[in-house]
């Protein structure tokens, strides 16, 4: 207990400052500010046909509850532009508001977005409340190594990519910092979690190195994505497209080797105390059983959880006049395709991985004991 204290006492004033200027720069052109309203009145609404589209305009009266506007009323127009998915605003609507200026000097007004902060404040106190009552002080210990991870990643790891170092390296070497942090905050310090880290790091370096092979491979450029050409028109083309793709597939894999190498060392753990003078085959092949029962129903989560993702994508597939061998071929596809079985290949590997270190060092350490 006393250990842990101190490592999070350590942990807090290292890592708890996160600079501003990381998460609070202003993006916006010096010609334009984003303001915050609610709509207090729906002054006209209207139904438009553009097309084969019915299309809904809407004259919002609308409170600035902050900016340079603030305590004053405006009126938007919405859907004056044909947008898919047009909302329908009703009084009481939180909304995100651009000003701008056109030819003529004249202020210009339209909806950029709803705010969603309350939202996500409710999800998130919900999700608290449910880790701190069920997990108790492990759960309180998770929520730390989170905050921390969070901390680590845009103090370190976002600005690091941003400034277009290698985002390989940067992710490896922020990886050595979120592993052991979040392992000993969760599970404590005991050798079942030293077991479980040393597992991960060596799947995810695997996985890091089927991922290299298969995107070059491929052929895969990591444009598949509008925002990757954003960033690179943006920013110059500073960006290793490439890095960034594996990158994103290294650090998708971390939260779930969690998972997988604790349990999978626990299972160890367990059958060794149960029964003591178990030998090494058969420790490694019990705990195997219990681990192919893993590896099942983890595929089976993996396949839900990128269908889920990729809905919109997979969509593609339906009545699509291309053949199913073409579609599957374009980079968007590919991409994802690779990212979730290569994920899932190091996953995979991480449940034999663990079971021979975690047998060999309980069996060895029970010897030891002994004598």
């Amino acid at each position: 207990m006393i250990k842990r204290i101190i490592f999070l006492i350590v942990l807090f004033f290292t890592f708890f400052i996160i600079p501003k200027n990381v998460l609070a720069q202003d993006k916006s052109p010096a010609n334009q500010e984003t303001l915050e309203g609610t709509v207090v009145e729906v002054i006209r609404e209207d139904i438009k046909i553009v097309g084969n589209q019915q299309n809904l305009i809407q004259d919002l009266q609308i409170l600035i509850t902050k900016g340079s506007l603030k305590d004053q009323k405006i009126v938007v127009k919405a859907g004056s532009i044909p947008l898919a998915g047009q909302p329908k605003y009703k009084i009481g609507d939180q909304l995100l508001i651009t000003k701008s200026f056109d030819f003529e000097g004249n202020q210009v007004f339209y909806i950029s977005d709803f705010i969603r902060r309350k939202a996500l404040l409710f999800v998130f106190i919900i999700f608290l409340i449910l880790a701190i009552i069920i997990g108790k002080w492990r759960g309180v210990t998770s929520l730390i190594g989170l905050l921390i991870s969070f901390i680590i990643i845009f103090k370190f790891i976002l600005p690091q990519i941003y400034g277009g170092k290698d985002p390989v390296l940067i992710v490896i070497v922020a990886s050595f910092i979120i592993l052991p942090v979040n392992f000993f905050l969760s599970h404590g310090f005991n050798k079942k979690t030293s077991i479980a880290l040393i597992s991960t790091l060596i799947a995810l370096i695997i996985t890091g190195i089927l991922a290299k092979f298969f995107v070059d491979f491929a052929h895969l450029t990591g444009y598949a994505s509008e925002e990757v050409g954003f960033l690179q028109v943006t920013k110059g083309g500073i960006f290793n497209t490439k890095g960034l793709l594996l990158a994103g597939i290294i650090i998708g894999t971390l939260g779930i080797l969690d998972d997988i190498t604790v349990s999978q060392s626990a299972i160890v753990q367990q059958l060794k105390e149960s029964n003591p003078k178990i030998n090494k085959k058969e420790l490694f092949t019990r705990s195997m059983n219990v681990g192919k029962d893993h590896i099942a129903s983890m595929i089976n989560t993996l396949i839900l959880v990128y269908t889920g993702a990729a809905l919109p994508l997979l969509l593609l597939f339906i009545d699509n006049p291309q053949p199913f061998g073409q579609i599957i071929n374009y980079e968007i596809i590919t991409e994802e395709i690779i990212r979730a079985l290569i994920g899932s290949s190091g996953l995979i590997l991480a449940v034999p991985i663990t079971t021979f270190l975690a047998t060999l060092i309980f069996i060895n350490y029970k010897k030891k004991l002994k004598k």
